[in-house]
């Protein structure tokens, strides 16, 4: 918007101040934030972002904390839960936060200093740690300034201190709340949604960034549970970072048996620092070089990585010509990417004062670090390879191989490219290409058939939408070399698309052709082996795609749900029950004792009734859901009765009774009421069976406190606010008696579905263009997945396991995870 013309001053006049409708810019308009009030106000500055990097990395900052007080050889244990509502607690065996007043800061609590006073922390000085990863005192601050809630419990002194706040303020005194023997701090908090963009944890992401610390941290027992799915890791690794490179090598085949083990320690201004390193060459052809320093992760590398790459390139290439094993490669000397073919390595810096770009740590900015690194890989590697000839014959060997195979892949690229079919002038003929040549608003579909191609390019965008039908399945290139690779007709089509050129010499991702990458393939076992080839050829031969958001799934919908002319989409089986429920309590009531309910309440209770369901199903990976089902039902079981002996005894013998009414299949083999002596209370243990198989639910203190239950008795109360059953379900002058509400739910999802056509969709070509279009691929209606790695390492494994040439261990995982298989196209 223009601002106002201002007419012409006249002589001895001044000239108004144009009206632009902005304030006066005066000293009132200088603003403090006080402590937390910045950190709500300016999230990104401290954790990075408000997505899914900023909502993981609350919980970094809490366990860093645990791992600090591990270094310091105060914590041997830590554990991480994730619940049901998405909120996370993190216990640690450490000498716990300080409680009571604080020397400096009159009438507050230390733990209220350290919890609401940013740049509050015990790393400013090196007493109490010489090492950490906390640099700046505004990590657990941080975290809970930015939750909705956060309970804070510290096990120290032989009483229990606790303290509640609420977005960062405190709902009360610190204050004992019990005695006991443990020590520690248990900090438990949810992420506050109205801040954050993103609301779920990912499992995958946390459990990957513990099990890193577990290796970095020799004998540090870290457990991380997923109360959501029932999945759970349990890291404790005695040999550190040796172990860390045999786990990355562990469905490959290692050169020897022993990684190469590094270490050395230099004194700086601010004390000693460390470095170590284990490296170990295997008979694959990626690179996993992982980079840490005072823990962090550094995933864009940073000097200490810069150094290694340096001195492992200088070492390697002397070693190899001072010993002439290098003589058949003439004058080209191997390079760095010929160095790190096949290469597993880690680098464990720990060092005082160490700096990073940004609150998030993701590089090392120390210059020192460079030459630290540099100097002692130098001298370390260099001797362990004249002291070790074999190993050192084997090294270069491979790295010999590695610079025939990249100059062989070179003069396989220039004859691809003779060819015509590697040019990025010359696009191949199947692909319908997009007018638009701005990456950021242009989309390829890779697609499976030409039936479906066909169907795309007719309802497609042309603007910005490209289509590339491919025939069949591609390559499997985990099992490929790259000349292999390069001769494979599908995939030199889709290099040539996507114009970003192949290789550790080539590819350039800056000059991509499309910043959406979409897999659309068809909803059978065909479509998924497709996408699973398609997924490895990304995560092996381009991961800076992935990396950089450009890839994508499609999801078309599983239902179309016609009525007349009527018709509508559903994405899946959760929709379809939305869907339902909304059609189906337009009409209806439900009549009891206490009343009736239609219409909104009605279909408010029914949503309450599914998520109910829905728990109880992620709860009986973990504990036997009908045992659940019915303490729950009962309404008794309670922390406070958990005091009480008799009562609890009582509950041994009412939950099973109850649940074998519910159930009449149930068995339940044996009840057993135990003394808890940590908490001063009882808990129950029922063990039942579960096809064929004993398995055990208890029902403790922690758990009757935790996330779990307490959803699970919230909805439960919901359910019970329209009385018992049974009732009268009233649908257009038509009456049935249910039993329940979830038979009221059945009930109505059955009349709703009446009159419809619902068709379950299974391929693409099932589909016309318009139809695509409107479900698929029009971006103001379609739902898309974005490919992402969490966890760069079990990725890698599952890729090896389940593309590789290891049949056993592919054999072994599909054992394993037999029982986890849902939806089979069989």
């Amino acid at each position: 918007m223009k601002a106002k013309e201002s007419p012409l001053e006249t002589a001895g006049e001044s000239r108004a101040a144009p009206d632009n409708g902005a304030a006066e810019y005066g000293t009132d308009a200088i603003k403090v934030l006080e402590g937390l009030e910045a950190v709500r106000k300016r999230p990104n500055m401290y954790i990075g972002d408000v997505g899914e990097r900023g909502l993981h990395h609350l919980v970094y900052e809490v366990v860093d904390n645990s791992v600090d007080e591990a270094m310091a050889g105060r914590c041997d244990e830590i554990d991480v839960a994730i619940h049901g509502d998405n909120s996370i607690t993190v216990l640690d065996n450490g000498s716990g936060i300080p409680v009571g007043p604080h020397p400096t800061v009159k009438g507050m609590d230390t733990l209220d200093v350290v919890m609401t006073k940013l740049h509050a922390g015990g790393k400013f000085e090196s007493n109490a740690y010489k090492v950490s990863g906390g640099l700046h005192g505004v990590g657990v601050t941080c975290v809970n300034a930015l939750s909705e809630w956060l309970k804070v419990e510290v096990y120290r002194d032989g009483k229990v201190w606790s303290q509640r706040y609420e977005r960062g303020h405190p709902a009360g005194k610190v204050s004992a709340v019990g005695e006991t023997q443990r020590r520690g701090t248990r900090v438990t908090f949810k992420p506050d949604p109205t801040i954050f963009e993103v609301k779920e944890y990912s499992f995958e992401a946390l459990s990957g960034r513990l099990r890193e610390l577990a290796f970095l941290n020799a004998g540090l027992k870290i457990t991380v549970e997923d109360e959501r799915s029932g999945k759970k890791h349990e890291f404790l690794f005695k040999d550190g970072i040796n172990e860390f490179v045999r786990y990355l090598n562990k469905n490959r085949q290692p050169l020897f048996d022993r990684p190469i083990s590094l270490h050395g320690e230099v004194e700086t201004e601010r004390g000693t620092a460390t470095v170590d390193i284990a490296l170990q060459w295997n008979d694959a052809y990626d690179e996993k070089v992982f980079a840490f320093a005072n823990n962090i992760h550094n995933h864009e590398g940073g000097t200490h990585l810069i150094g290694f790459k340096t001195a492992l390139t200088r070492t390697i290439n002397a070693h190899g010509q001072k010993n002439n094993l290098f003589k058949d490669l003439k004058d080209e000397l191997p390079g760095g990417d010929d160095m790190r073919e096949g290469l597993a390595a880690v680098i464990a810096l720990r060092l005082p004062g160490a700096s990073f770009e940004g609150q998030t740590k993701t590089k090392l900015s120390n210059t020192e670090a460079k030459s630290m690194v540099e100097t002692m890989l130098n001298e370390r590697l260099g001797s362990y390879l004249e002291e070790n000839p074999n190993v050192a014959k084997r090294i270069c060997a491979k790295v010999a191989e590695a610079a025939r195979a990249r100059i062989a892949a070179r003069k396989a690229r220039e004859t691809v490219r003779r060819k015509g079919a590697l040019d990025g002038a010359s696009l191949p003929g199947k692909l319908a290409d997009c007018q638009s040549r701005d990456p950021k608003e242009s989309e390829i579909f890779i697609v499976e058939g030409d039936s479906a191609g066909g169907s795309a390019k007719q309802g497609r965008d042309r603007r910005v939408q490209a289509i590339l039908p491919l025939r069949g399945k591609i390559l499997n290139v985990e099992k490929a070399r790259f000349d292999k690779m390069l001769s494979s007709a599908e995939i030199a089509t889709m290099i040539t698309a996507l114009g970003t050129g192949i290789g550790p010499e080539e590819f350039d991702v800056e000059k991509i052709r499309y910043h959406k990458i979409v897999i659309m393939t068809d909803a059978d076992v065909d479509g998924s082996h497709i996408r699973t080839l398609l997924l490895t050829f990304f995560f092996r031969q381009m991961p800076q795609v992935v990396e950089k958001g450009y890839l994508y799934i499609a999801q078309p919908p599983l239902y179309r749900v016609a009525k007349g002319k009527k018709e509508r989409y559903l994405k899946d089986e959760a929709a379809m029950d939305e869907w339902l429920l909304s059609a189906g309590t337009e009409k209806a009531a439900l009549h009891s004792d206490g009343g009736a309910i239609a219409g909104e309440d009605l279909k408010a209770l029914a949503q309450d009734a599914l998520a109910y369901r829905a728990l109880l199903e992620r709860a009986d990976r973990r504990r036997d859901k009908r045992i659940l089902d019915a303490a729950i039902q009962l309404g008794d079981l309670d922390l406070q009765l958990l005091k009480d002996h008799d009562a609890v005894k009582e509950q041994a013998e009412r939950i099973p009774a109850r649940a074998q009414k519910l159930y009449p299949e149930l068995e339940v083999r044996h009840v057993r009421v135990e003394r808890d002596e940590e908490h001063g209370c009882h808990q129950l243990l029922f063990e039942t069976q579960v096809a064929g198989a004993p398995r055990e639910t208890r029902l403790d203190f922690d758990y009757l406190q935790g996330a779990e239950w307490t959803e699970l008795a919230a909805l439960h109360g919901a359910l019970m606010e329209i009385g018992p059953g049974p009732y009268q379900l009233r649908v257009d002058g038509a009456e049935e008696e249910v039993g329940d509400v979830f038979a009221a739910v059945e009930a109505l999802k059955r009349m709703a579905s009446a009159g419809q056509t619902i068709q379950r969709y299974k391929g693409l070509g099932e589909m016309n263009p318009d139809q695509l279009w409107e479900t698929t691929m029009d971006p103001e209606r379609r739902t898309m997945l974005q490919v992402r790695v969490d966890d760069t390492v079990e990725a890698d494994e599952v890729f090896s396991v389940l593309m590789g040439d290891a049949v056993d261990l592919r054999r072994e995982f599909i054992e394993k995870h037999a029982l986890d298989a849902q939806n089979l196209d069989i």
